[in-house]
């Protein structure tokens, strides 16, 4: 178990479409606009180092003008910044390592390039405490399952690091890394625990097996 963190009320927030951050897992970035440069570099100066990581909610087409920033999903997840490496042409390679989520009081008011917010931890608790268990968690036919999924999208993966990885760390990675839409991953990451995450992440997988389409449109 890793040791706990001191939680700030305020966070910057990096609201990036797609990218998902979950506790205890490792998001890696690339960072090289200006806005979020900066963000980085105040980042790294703070006590923390956290960076509240943070799905936009989907534009309507009347609101979608670039004249104000999308309007944030209420749940985010926080990591600390635990590997950068700079660039020649300043650009950053950083590691994220998921701390806890958090809950978006409000949007802040600020003169910093990046956005703000203030948060609030109380509901996450047990994001950091020990690994979380899924006891119905039935790995050969999940394992088969991914497994269809994969081939019907071209993908590859090391068979012998998902038998050896955890259940935490393999439902986890896999959320994270599927290429799901931004609010499928929003779906995975307010699930309240790892078996409802794996429940999701498996209607997923077979919603995708089925082209897209659900059971009452093939019938």
């Amino acid at each position: 178990m890793t040791p706990k963190t001191t939680l700030p009320n305020t966070l910057p927030v990096f609201p990036l479409p797609g990218a998902l951050l979950l506790p205890r897992a490792r998001l890696p970035l690339h960072i090289f606009e200006p806005r979020y440069v900066a963000m980085l570099e105040a980042c790294l100066a703070s006590p923390t180092r956290l960076i509240g990581m943070v799905q936009p909610c989907q534009q309507r087409p009347a609101d979608n003008t670039g004249m104000t920033p999308p309007r944030l999903h209420q749940i985010g997840c926080a990591g600390r910044i635990t590997q950068f490496s700079e660039t020649e042409d300043g650009r950053y390679m950083i590691t994220l390592s998921g701390v806890s989520r958090f809950r978006v009081r409000e949007e802040l008011r600020c003169d910093t390039p990046y956005r703000q917010a203030q948060v609030c931890w109380d509901s996450f608790a047990k994001d950091q405490g020990p690994e979380e268990h899924d006891s119905r968690f039935n790995r050969p036919d999940f394992l088969t399952l991914l497994e269809r999924y994969l081939v019907q999208m071209g993908l590859d993966t090391d068979w012998g690091s998902l038998d050896q990885a955890d259940d935490e760390l393999l439902i986890n990675s896999l959320a994270m890394i599927l290429d799901f839409a931004p609010e499928d991953k929003q779906a995975l990451l307010e699930a309240p625990s790892l078996s409802t995450r794996r429940e999701t992440l498996v209607t997923l997988i077979e919603f995708a097996l089925r082209g897209g389409q659900d059971e009452e449109i093939l019938q």
